[in-house]
């Protein structure tokens, strides 16, 4: 007997061997077949006169479109995080948060809001990233690391962060974080909540697609705006687009593009393009 259960767990063991190397082989097989088809892509690039490397091109998760609406309790959340308890004043789409001793508060339909804050009230603590890491535990939502801080002024620095949704950049989706002599002043952008499938979304396409539609358009006389010899990288997520009066809208999918001659966002359904 104890033969026996040896013979089947060696049996067993060669199995999953057996197994484990076919799925090494299938995972460099498609492996080798994706590198293949992001030279072949850049080929047809290079030829119609834009420079971009396989290693320039990001790769694509599961993105598609998705719908979002306001959530109240999150535009409440974010005011709270900057000026603590606060009156709230009800305007239609627009509502107003005020706290005499830290600052003031507005928040749009669309997801837009603007916080000014009373000089002091937020100390840049030496460490702006950090100080602003801070604030956005606070404010609950889903970004990108901070940026590094740009210097604006001799007396204004700027730090800004974008929005994400699992992982995946929402382009149009900036917040900024402007201090100015020592202290947090203004934070102002734009923020997504409410996020759910949306019917019928679509799917993203392929990255290969979305360069050829690029290259469409840089061919193109009558997108002047779209110009470039070289990109430095390519970037899939998405863009907000808001259609109703009480900010209901979609998180679309988009692509980022990054050349020589700017930054360029995407639309992934039209091909519309803007200059970012």
């Amino acid at each position: 007997m104890p033969r026996v259960k040896t013979i089947v767990i060696a049996m067993l063991a060669l199995f999953n061997a057996f197994f484990l190397a076919l799925i090494i082989v299938d995972a460099v097989a498609e492996a080798n077949t994706e590198r293949q088809t992001l030279e072949n892509i850049c080929a047809i690039m290079r030829r119609g006169g834009i420079e971009v490397r396989p290693e320039d091109i990001g790769t694509v998760g599961a993105i598609r479109t998705m719908r979002t609406a306001r959530v109240l309790e999150v535009e409440e959340g974010i005011a709270r995080a900057f000026l603590g308890p606060a009156a709230m004043l009800d305007q239609g789409v627009i509502y107003l948060y005020e706290n005499e001793e830290r600052g003031s508060a507005v928040f749009a339909s669309a997801g837009d809001f603007e916080i000014r804050m009373v000089e002091g009230a937020i100390a840049d603590g030496g460490d702006r990233v950090r100080t602003v890491n801070g604030l956005l535990r606070g404010m609950g939502l889903d970004t990108s690391p901070p940026s590094a801080p740009v210097q604006l002024d001799s007396d204004t620095v700027m730090v800004t962060v974008v929005g994400t949704f699992r992982g995946a950049s929402i382009f149009n989706c900036l917040i900024e974080f402007v201090f100015e002599g020592g202290s947090l002043q203004i934070v102002r952008g734009r923020y997504v909540a409410g996020v759910e499938p949306a019917e019928g979304g679509a799917e993203i396409s392929r990255v290969e697609t979305a360069l050829l539609g690029f290259l469409a358009a840089v061919g193109n006389e009558d997108k002047e705006h779209v110009d470039c010899t070289r990109i430095y990288s390519v970037e899939a997520g998405y863009r907000q687009r808001v259609s109703g009066s009480f900010g209901e809208g979609v998180i679309a999918p988009a692509w980022m593009i990054v050349t020589d001659n700017g930054r360029y966002l995407m639309d992934d359904a039209t091909w519309e393009i803007w200059a970012f």
